[in-house]
């Protein structure tokens, strides 16, 4: 019938919406979540160039970017952009420079931002590092940990009793030091990227507003200059 829209049939007729057309393998998907394609530094010139052009005013960007490195040193992982956004609420920052920062924390940081904070949540919990885990074995306890939930996720459905040990020593030498001990360094290093996050917004803004009036100017220029040629070739014709 005319009119009606032609069906697709092939595969490679119908419309991508949020898939990709070459589907990647297993084992690419898991080096570029260690390895972004292009690299760290393209990735990061990226989400700086995405903070610079953001809509908003200096002051509130970075109170959005002290939200977003704040967030990094807390254990919520998985839930980073839930908690960036909330503490960005909280502080009136951009949303969206909060969730932008939170690329501060990927595999090459999680490493040192997660000792630093449980040394110093041990140390105002009044521990000593050797009473709770230590950087040879957190990765054990995440993994026991990991392995105990999905054992009493299983003993909900069966007759196996649940076991919270591996969860107990995980939430007492890990997470709650974590918790506890992020906050200071994610404070600090928070305001230092605040204060540096300011003035570099600021003068690319000022720079940016420049750029665009000078290219309005041209564009304003080349249109007169288009309409004094216009009108002199209609007079010519006139006489």
């Amino acid at each position: 019938m005319p009119g009606r829209p032609r069906r697709c049939r092939h595969s490679w007729e119908r419309p991508l919406v949020f898939k990709r057309r070459d589907r990647r393998p297993l084992w690419q998907i898991a080096f570029e979540f260690f390895w972004p394609r292009g690299g760290w530094a393209r990735a990061f010139h990226y989400v700086k160039h995405r903070m610079r052009r953001l809509p908003d005013s200096p002051e509130k960007i970075a109170r959005g970017i002290f939200a977003g490195v704040v967030t990094v040193f807390t254990p919520f992982y998985g839930l980073h952009f839930v908690t960036a956004a909330m503490i960005a609420f909280i502080v009136r920052g951009n949303v969206l420079a909060a969730i932008l920062s939170t690329f501060i924390g990927n595999p090459l940081t999680y490493v040192p931002i997660a000792l630093i904070s449980v040394q110093m949540g041990l140390f105002l919990t009044g521990r000593h590092p050797s009473e709770a885990g230590t950087g040879e074995n957190f990765g054990q306890i995440f993994y026991y940990a990991a392995i105990n939930l999905k054992n009493n996720v299983v003993a909900l459905f069966t007759d196996v009793d649940a076991n919270w040990g591996p969860l107990r020593i995980f939430y007492h030498d890990l997470f709650y030091p974590y918790m506890v001990g992020g906050i200071i360094p994610g404070v600090a290093f928070g305001l230092l990227a605040y204060y540096l996050s300011v003035p570099l917004i600021r003068a690319y803004q000022a720079r940016r507003r420049g750029a665009l009036k000078k290219k309005l100017a041209a564009i304003r220029a080349k249109s007169e200059a288009a309409k004094r040629t216009a009108d002199a070739k209609a007079q010519e014709r006139k006489t």
